[in-house]
């Protein structure tokens, strides 16, 4: 029997007693709901293969391909792989694919013109103890941000590339990673819950449009000092067979490098387009 769960104090949300690959619409709209209200949901015990997870991705919404082409499933690129190939040809750790998502708090996609609605992960190797997923609201971020803050910042946008970071760019073809900034707005209304939240990553913005260069790189650190509330976090222990996602319009997380490096952490990804919002933008 469908059972739902909260995890964390504010976010975070647990599925249990249902395989996805048998869900009709009826039996999804509880998960949907409960993603929304959560913000990040695991769903428990699942056995997968590569089309079962598509499948159920694809109820989400539409899939995006990631950047990193080198990563991507072979015969499904629609698939990143995470956590193979992490010792080069002389058994040396390759930082970038180890700690891949563990450089900070961030959000998936705010390169991109329209960011990504959802990322999603299937867990087919855990390693013993270590490699948690930590994830933070941004509802919470925004409800607590000074007046002074909220009054300087409403209407303006930040600009956004792949990652300021040398390593993550490695993820990257070289013809790739010359990227050209994207605006958003600092403060956005979910289109689906209506709430306002901070939309912010740390690592991917590079100014924030129309302050002096100072102002721009103060305003940055503040909000990095601020974006992380009280209970605003849940951090997710991995078990194999997890499907987690998470909503990537009003949460940030962030991988955790600290797991035996000799140990598998393996995960499917997916990127979930906003194809309602992209078609919002085009019409504006």
């Amino acid at each position: 029997m469908l059972q739902i769960r909260s995890m964390g104090p504010n976010i975070g949300g647990e599925v249990t007693g249902v395989d996805v690959k048998q869900l009709d619409d009826d039996g999804f709209a509880p998960i949907y709901a409960a993603w929304l209200k959560y913000g990040v949901t695991v769903v428990r015990d699942q056995q997968l293969e590569i089309d079962d997870f598509l499948r159920y991705s694809r109820r989400f919404g539409d899939i995006a391909l990631h950047p990193s082409k080198s990563t991507r499933h072979p015969d499904y690129p629609e698939i990143t792989v995470l956590g193979t190939d992490k010792f080069d040809s002389d058994g040396k750790l390759i930082e970038a694919v180890y700690r891949r998502g563990g450089f900070g708090f961030h959000t998936d996609g705010a390169y991109d013109e329209v960011p990504f609605k959802a990322t999603q992960l299937y867990a087919l190797a855990v390693p013993s103890h270590g490699g948690n997923t930590h994830f933070a609201s941004m509802y919470m971020a925004y409800d607590a941000l000074p007046d002074r803050l909220k009054s300087l910042l409403e209407g303006r946008k930040g600009a956004y590339i792949y990652s300021s970071s040398k390593v993550a760019q490695e993820l990257l073809n070289e013809e790739d990673r010359d990227w050209t900034p994207v605006l958003h707005p600092l403060f956005r209304t979910h289109r689906e819950t209506g709430r306002m939240s901070l939309y912010f990553d740390p690592g991917k913005i590079v100014y924030i449009d129309g302050f002096e260069k100072q102002q721009s790189a103060d305003v940055i650190a503040e909000l990095a000092e601020l974006m992380i509330q009280p209970d605003a976090e849940y951090s997710h222990e991995w078990r194999a067979g997890d499907i987690v996602i998470w909503d990537n319009r009003c949460l940030v997380h962030k991988a955790a490098g600290d797991y035996p490096p000799e140990e598998d952490r393996i995960h499917w990804r997916v990127s979930i387009a906003d194809l309602a919002a992209g078609s919002r933008a085009a019409a504006e």
